[in-house]
């Protein structure tokens, strides 16, 4: 089993300072069933969170995930260390629960297909989670082959991906890897996220050099069919470390003030030339970005897409914070009353 090197896996001088003498460091390279496979300076393991983790964990999400750096005795996990960037999203089902992706990245690949419809609305989602998370985005589209001239395309990405590198590429012919490798720095780890059937893990292969990562062949309507059905950081020849992802049919978004400022620059430089501080960019007089909307300086559908974006972060914040929920029933309370009130006002013809 061969050994790692722990500085070819990200380790630093903060990580050392926050390791318990008593505990040995190890990086998260899988999860299965709730054992963990570590890469350590003794080589791969399989680990276990220790009863204590587990019982003085708050949420899921501070237990161990995929990229994460960990202190461990003995083939059990007794701490997390310190995070440095973490992708995370609310997690499926009817609790409002943060779930956390991959941690310790550097790099986001968002992966879209340029065969059949490519949607920028969902580019812009993930863009907004990339820069919350920390690590820096770089938007990949896959199946260059199978699309006849992407300029077009590319370019409608590329007006949503504000200060974001656009890398078009084919796996088949290898067009575009030349300028995806010069990503992969050694010790820098990249994370590959996207809807199901975008070519997440025909680029890991394409990458390593070698089937790394079980894929399939692509379907009816050029789509391919997902096959990642966990999380797994891989090694490659360049010295660099990429997590895969399981395809997702769904990102809601846990957090993204800060991502929402990095993914819509240009409606928050608008935004600073309203009358109003707290202008909601619907029908407020003196808003400077529905009137570059009306001067076909900004599109209305990214309008639209930023206020989604906007309500569902303010409705997730309603959710994850008790006041703030009373605070909302209160005030639907109220204005339940006034409208009423006016209503038994009219009625009485006064």
């Amino acid at each position: 089993m061969p050994a790692y090197d722990l500085c070819g896996l990200g380790w630093t001088d903060e990580l050392a300072a926050s390791l318990e003498a008593n505990h040995i460091p190890g990086r998260v390279a899988a999860q299965h069933r709730g054992a963990y496979v570590l890469y350590t300076e003794g080589g791969e393991i399989r680990a276990r969170v220790s009863g204590r983790l587990a019982h003085e964990a708050a949420a899921p999400a501070q237990l161990p995930a995929v990229g994460d750096w960990v202190g461990f005795r003995d083939g059990v996990i007794h701490a997390v260390l310190p995070r440095r960037s973490v992708f995370q999203r609310t997690s499926a089902g009817r609790e409002t629960l943060r779930q956390v992706l991959a941690a310790n990245v550097d790099l986001v690949f968002i992966v879209a297909s340029l065969a059949g419809e490519l949607n920028v609305r969902r580019v812009e989602r993930f863009l907004t989670v990339a820069w919350e998370s920390g690590a820096a985005p770089v938007v990949v589209l896959t199946k260059l082959d199978l699309c006849g001239d992407p300029t077009e395309l590319v370019l409608e990405v590329e007006s949503v991906a504000l200060g974001t590198e656009v890398i078009p590429v084919s796996a088949v012919t290898g067009e575009g890897f030349d300028r995806l490798e010069q990503q992969l720095l050694p010790a820098r780890t990249v994370a590959l996220l996207g809807y199901s059937g975008v070519g997440k893990s025909t680029i890991v292969n394409r990458l390593a050099g070698r089937e790394l990562l079980r894929t399939r062949e692509v379907g009816e309507g050029d789509e391919g069919r997902h096959t990642t059905s966990h999380r797994e950081l891989v090694v490659l020849p360049s010295g660099a470390l990429v997590i895969d992802t399981p395809g997702m049919r769904e990102l809601q978004l846990w957090d993204g003030d800060e991502g929402m400022d990095a993914s819509f620059t240009d409606v928050e430089e608008l935004a600073v030339d309203c009358r109003f501080a707290d202008c909601s960019h619907t029908r407020e007089p003196g808003c400077a970005v529905l009137r570059a909307v009306d001067e076909g300086v900004l599109p209305l559908d990214r309008l639209r897409s930023y206020r989604k974006l906007e309500r569902e972060l303010r409705a997730m914040e309603i959710r994850k914070n008790v006041r703030l929920r009373q605070e909302e029933t209160r005030k639907w309370r109220v204005r339940s009353r006034a409208g009423r009130e006016r209503a038994k006002w009219k009625r009485s013809g006064r």
